[in-house]
């Protein structure tokens, strides 16, 4: 009750957005997690070339978001989200209608692109239009988008049933509703000019030491949060044995998400500085990683339904201390991004953010698969785990010591609705 009071204490356009992030990750979600297996098993495509037409999506989003970035300062976020999501219709829809590799690579290009767009233009529409309410806005941001990642893979699991070509067409579907509903309902918004030329506006944000290494410093956040999709269903599995384990791994996120993001980013937010609380995040996140690593070595098959449940509470505990981190941490993150720069340019500061922090995610996440590969080579299942324990601890280090020296800004600026 809490959490729809406080949505609906919110303007039309926020309300949009938070709806816009359900259907975008839903979208997403019901179609990447199944492309691999489309590519190498419906087509017949090598492991190289399923491994090309992913990493062309991948460079093609996280390269250009500072581009996304500055399109939403100079064009007006509106257009620029609009935009995006135009773009990942036709790009989803190519992934339906083309087995060709051209067409696919096509299709690759233009879906990265659009989350290039999108997601810098939306963090900027809701960080002006949220104001001083940027933490409350971000925790429903966070709500929305972990209900869609949870809603997408279950409902691209039962498409795929009927055949792949019909998930894809899905995803594009709800991308052109979003279009649409965006271009009838979201308000335009006053575009301010930031007074200089693009260059010299990335050579500011650029400039900001700071900035970069607040940006470098959450690595530890984006890496282990990508552990929700590769490390701990994995181990869900081997605990348990069984394929659908992975799903828990979501569900308990997403309830636990829906039931508390708000309250603690609203209890948090009166009780300290943002730099304290994501560092507190980070924290947690890190030593979530322990309970799983303390039964890793258990990978013989279980005896029965309740060893398998047993088995499953230390990951399951793991999933939901990273959950909690998650909540703790990002909407205060989402929340000091905008103060790091000029109102005009929280678009490029978010499109840098999410570049900077994306590539450094990318490393990380290598990291944490060498250590796996290392781990069931050389019997010692535990090294992914610890790997993910010195991210955390050590992000959570580099924010708390970026707030010592005050390079964080301590409250972000409020910024008018019609910036």
């Amino acid at each position: 009750m809490k959490t729809w009071h406080e949505i609906r204490s919110f303007p039309l356009a926020i309300r949009l957005l938070l709806v816009n992030q359900l259907g975008v990750n839903t979208g997403f979600y019901l179609l990447v997690p199944y492309l691999a297996l489309h590519l190498s098993e419906d087509l017949g495509m090598s492991a190289a070339v399923v491994g090309i037409v992913l990493g062309v999506r991948n460079l093609s989003q996280q390269g250009l978001f500072l581009i996304g970035g500055t399109a939403s300062d100079r064009l007006g976020a509106r257009g620029v989200i609009i935009a995006g999501c135009a773009l990942r219709t036709v790009g989803f829809g190519l992934f339906a209608l083309g087995d060709w590799l051209p067409v696919l690579l096509a299709a690759s290009v233009l879906s990265g692109l659009a989350g290039a767009l999108f997601n810098p233009a939306v963090r900027a529409y809701l960080a002006l239009e949220a104001a001083e309410r940027k933490a409350e806005a971000f925790a429903l941001f966070n709500v929305f988008a972990t209900t869609g990642a949870l809603i997408g893979p279950l409902l691209g699991g039962a498409l795929l049933l009927v055949d792949f070509r019909v998930s894809a067409l899905t995803a594009a579907g709800i991308f052109a509703l979003l279009t649409v509903a965006q271009a009838m309902v979201l308000p335009a918004r006053e575009v301010a000019p930031t007074g200089r030329t693009v260059v010299a506006d990335w050579r500011e944000v650029i400039g900001n030491r700071g900035f970069l290494a607040f940006a470098l410093a959450m690595v530890g956040m984006f890496t282990l949060e990508n552990q929700l999709y590769l490390l701990l269903p994995d181990g869900a599995r081997r605990a348990t044995g069984w394929e659908g384990a992975a799903g828990l791994v979501f569900l308990i996120g997403t309830l636990t998400n829906l039931w508390l993001q708000l309250r603690i980013t609203t209890a948090l937010k009166k009780r300290g500085s943002s730099a304290r609380w994501i560092s507190t995040g980070l924290v947690l996140m890190g030593l979530s990683f322990l309970p799983p690593m303390a039964m890793s070595g258990h990978d013989n098959t279980p005896d029965g339904l309740a060893d398998a449940a047993l088995r499953a509470l230390p990951v399951l505990a793991g999933a939901l201390l990273l959950h909690l981190g998650v909540m703790l941490a990002q909407p205060f993150v989402m929340e000091l991004v905008p103060g790091f720069g000029r109102a005009e340019l929280t678009g490029t500061c978010f499109g840098l953010f999410y570049m900077v922090s994306g590539i450094a995610a990318a490393v990380g996440n290598t990291v944490v698969g060498l250590a796996m590969d290392t781990g069931e080579r050389t019997d010692t299942p535990w090294l992914p785990w610890a790997c993910c324990l010195a991210f955390g601890l050590s992000s959570a280090a580099a924010v708390a010591r970026l707030h010592r020296r005050r390079v964080l800004p301590s409250r972000p600026p409020s910024v008018p609705a019609t910036a």
